[in-house]
Order: C-alpha cells, then structure tokens, then sequence
C-alpha cells in the first residue's frame, strides 16, 4: 500500500507483521502448507489477488460512509428495540412474521395483515375524512410533518391532532415558535375544543418560545425534553412550526445536524409527534428546507389548487408517507370551518 493508506489499514497490517514474526517455525510451515492447499482449490486469479486484496470500494456494504444522511436516519433501529427492518424491502432479509408468502399466480407477496397490525399500536390523527384514507391509524409514537404554504392550515391541523388525543382522556404539548399562549389557546376555544379547560386540567401545556431563544438554547431542550415529556406524561406533541427553527442556521449543515438531533431526541421521548412546516416557495410537496420529510415516518402536504379558469381556489390534502402503514395515495379536498379541518374523501378535486 502507497503512503496515503488509511490509518486504520497500515495499523492491521503492522500488527499482522509483528505477529507473524513471533511465531514459532513449524507452526508457520504448517500455516503455509494449509495455504498452499487451500490455494490449489482456487481459481488462479482469485489466489493471485488474495494476497493484495484491496479494501472495500466506496459504497460497498463495509463502507461505514457508503449510506446518506436520510438513508442511515430511516434504517436506524427505533427506540427500544434491538433492530428495525424499516426502509428494508419485503423480499429482503427480514423475518417472515408478516409475510405469508407469494401469491402463486402473480408471484406477489401476500400481506399477513393480522401478524402486522398485532405489532403495532395505532392511533387516529383526529380529522374526519382523513383517517379514513389511512387504513388501521397511525402507527404510535411516529413522527409526523404536515406541509403547506401560509394559509392551509397547518396549525390548525396540529391544534385538532392535539384536540383529539385530550377529548378521549390522554394528554399534550403544543410548542409555538409562531404565536404566542393566549392566541393558541383563543384559536382553539373558538373551535368548541376547551383548550382552557384542558390546561387548568393539567393535562395540556402550551409553551411558546422565540425562536432564536430556542435556537440558542436547543443543544438543553434537546437534551431535556425527553425527561420533561415523561414527567408531564405526554402522548402527543405538536411543533409549529420547524421551519422558523431551520432557519436560525445558515449552514446547510449545521441545520441538518441540528435537526436531526432534535426529531431523535422526540423520536427517544417516545411521544407521538406532528411537525409543521412551510412548504417550498415553488413546489408544495416538499418543505422549505427539504430535510423534515426525510426524517419524518408520516407527510401530509396541504397546498393550493387552482384551476384552469381561476374561479375558485380550493385546498387539498394528499398523505405523502406513512411508513409502515396502507394509505390512500388520491389528493382530496378540505374544508377549514369553525369546527377544524374536513377532509371530504368521496370527492375529487375536478
């Protein structure tokens, strides 16, 4: 090897060196006749080559840098468990507990249905209309992102998945970097959801925060939040919005690894998670900064659609991703009314 080797290299290949030369010679011959022997069973180029075998190429599977960021994000395990086949396809090296095998005329996998859903908790997001375009609910404790431009509704989206989880006993935090307290609180009295009542309940916390003083003080939040989302016994939080989080950094980098750090610290609290984020300026379906969809397990984009002759402007809804869930991949259309979010499922957009 040149002199540029990697570190790693040269020291296994000086210590090999060293270990070669302290052992004793008849053990050596008997070495090097088994090697010889070995070496007569194999194809001539393969025995030329063994000797300089070079390291793994780029991108091989013992490259520790060969995955990208959002690859090593979605492949990691989950929180608590000892491995995760998420982002593994089903004809991959994954247990056949949810698999029954192909269909034998299409030669398509068979989905145990049963095997998967007893695995799983799921949960509703709370929207009429748009559960029922995920079939079986939300896998529990995911973290999800809802994207869209100012005016789609995305608080009000996290104010109802919130609503949802506290109407039927459990508890929740909303953190504003956008509004402040008593306008969060307004907007949801205004809905008929009693989010007073919940937070003289103790059983709703509304923190807002500035979000440069979030941005300087993320690396403590960070570190507390799954110890504060434990005490207050939280099942479900809301963030609104990421995207005034993404931009106190300049650094595409930084911002990466900041948020990325932050979503694992949520995904470690084990709470159910819902993001929003504005959408990029010239294309809905992705978020201003493009990082959060990838390290999300559910994206629902809101945006705008016009038609042709301008009359009117509707909202639709599509489900993006639901990772480890069937859902319908048809854009709908919504309502935003006083009582929150519609989704109307039995219709189309034209």
């Amino acid at each position: 090897m040149s002199d540029d080797d990697d570190w790693f290299e040269r020291a296994l290949r000086e210590e090999s060196d060293d270990e070669d030369t302290t052992r004793d010679t008849d053990a050596a011959e008997t070495n090097d006749e088994a090697e010889d022997s070995d070496a007569d069973t194999r194809d001539a180029p393969d025995s030329a080559d063994a000797p300089n075998q070079e390291p793994p190429a780029p991108g091989g599977s013992d490259d520790p840098f060969a995955t990208s960021f959002a690859e090593a994000f979605e492949n990691a395990p989950a929180p608590g468990t000892d491995d995760d086949t998420r982002g593994q396809h089903p004809t991959g090296d994954v247990s056949d507990e949810f698999w029954s095998g192909r269909d034998s005329d299409s030669g398509s996998l068979e989905f145990d249905e049963e095997a998967f859903e007893s695995n799983i908790d799921r949960i509703d997001v709370g929207i009429e209309g748009l559960d029922e375009m995920i079939l079986g609910g939300v896998p529990e404790r995911s973290l999800m992102v809802t994207i869209g431009s100012a005016g789609t509704g995305k608080t009000t989206f996290g104010l109802q998945f919130l609503f949802e989880e506290l109407q039927n006993g459990g508890s929740g935090v909303f953190i504003t970097l956008e509004e402040n307290r008593e306008r969060i609180l307004n907007t949801a009295d205004e809905k008929g959801w009693n989010f007073s009542e919940y937070e003289a309940d103790g059983t709703l916390a509304i923190v807002d925060l500035d979000p440069i003083e979030m941005a300087n003080s993320l690396s403590s939040i960070r570190n507390e939040l799954p110890r504060l989302v434990e005490e207050f016994g939280a099942d479900r939080l809301v963030l609104d919005s990421v995207s005034l989080l993404e931009m106190m950094y300049d650094h595409p980098s930084k911002r990466r690894s900041e948020v990325f750090d932050f979503t694992r610290s949520l995904k470690d609290a084990g709470v159910t998670t819902m993001l929003t984020s504005e959408a990029d300026q010239s294309n809905p379906y992705i978020s201003r900064h493009g990082i959060v969809e990838y390290l999300s397990d559910a994206v629902f984009i809101l945006q705008y659609v016009r038609p042709d002759d301008f009359r009117e402007t509707r909202l639709a809804i599509e489900i993006q991703k639901i990772r480890d869930a069937n859902h319908s991949r048809e854009t709908k259309p919504y309502e935003l009314t006083s009582d929150g979010i519609s989704v109307y499922r039995q219709a189309n957009i034209f």
